[in-house]
């Protein structure tokens, strides 16, 4: 039997997981005790395979009761019990982000500030996370990256990496992203905005990318890259980090940082990481122009 707790920082998309693992046969139940997960366990056993998957959603909504989790845990142990933790998490600013546009309060600031309620919230849920079978960041992820997630993990059996990659371009007249982990600069590629047939298409585009490949130094900055980045992958998740943003620049962000981003993204290995694709700026010379 899959036996999973769900939990983790509010707002970072355990109702989600819940729904998701739902969908796939999952039985699951939501804000229950840490003091009765022994005896669903204990029931769930005693069915002998007419329950094969249940998911508990557990959380600091429990209050003092949520202290007994790691009592439960111990107890689950003791009885051969086997259990995988989800922990959901997220960055600050996007969960003050999340909570502003729901317009509801933190469970632990309902008088006081968002920010008090999470750092609160961060600093009982520690021991936890330590202890989690899979930490997923949603940052940076849509709805529909979550569910795929949840699916290759529990669907396909996949070997999980808790780090999720998001490959960025940018423009740097526009500004470097704030959570960029690693930058690199591809300015000194030759640039398609000065051939006229180029300059109104992306890096999306197949003559623009062919174009910015074609050049030995594209070729080789990208096999060099590649090979940095997958060295430097295993080394981020032993240290534990769960979220890698790989940003690309170019002067507007629209050709050849578009077209560099897209060709780390598909030259890394899909099916062993978590992979996101994001182009920041490739719209933003085309709005400009229409408000001057």
């Amino acid at each position: 039997m899959r036996f999973v707790i769900v939990t983790g920082m509010s707002g970072a998309g355990k109702s989600s997981v819940l729904k998701f693992l739902e969908d796939i046969n999952f039985f699951c139940v939501d804000n229950l005790p840490p003091a009765l997960i022994p005896k669903l366990a204990e029931l769930c056993y005693e069915q002998e395979g007419e329950i094969e998957r249940v998911a508990m959603g557990v959380d600091i909504r429990g209050g003092k009761l949520f202290n007994d989790l790691f009592n439960v845990l111990f107890i689950l142990e003791e009885k051969g019990y086997q259990y995988e933790i989800i922990f959901l998490d997220a960055s600050d600013n996007t969960l003050i982000k999340r909570y502003k546009e729901t317009r509801r309060s933190h469970p632990l600031s309902r008088k006081g500030a968002i920010e008090d309620g999470i750092l609160q919230e961060r600093e009982m849920l520690k021991e936890v996370k330590g202890r989690a079978t899979y930490i997923l960041d949603t940052t940076n992820v849509l709805t529909r990256e979550l569910k795929a997630q949840i699916n290759r993990i529990f669907m396909e059996n996949q070997q999980f990496e808790s780090l999720i990659i998001t490959v960025c371009s940018f423009g740097f007249k526009y500004g470097i992203p704030v959570d960029s982990d690693l930058v690199f600069d591809v300015r000194f590629l030759p640039n398609p905005f000065y051939i006229q047939e180029l300059k109104e298409m992306t890096g999306n585009d197949t003559p623009v990318s062919d174009y910015v490949m074609s050049f030995q130094e594209s070729r080789d900055f990208l096999k060099k890259l590649v090979e940095m980045v997958e060295f430097l992958l295993p080394l981020y998740v032993k240290e534990g980090k769960n979220s890698l943003v790989i940003s690309i620049g170019c002067t507007g962000g629209k050709h050849r940082s578009v077209t560099l981003a897209n060709a780390l993204y598909h030259a890394l290995d899909q099916d062993k990481h978590t992979l996101l694709l994001k182009h920041n700026d490739i719209e933003k010379d085309a709005r400009h122009k229409k408000q001057s």
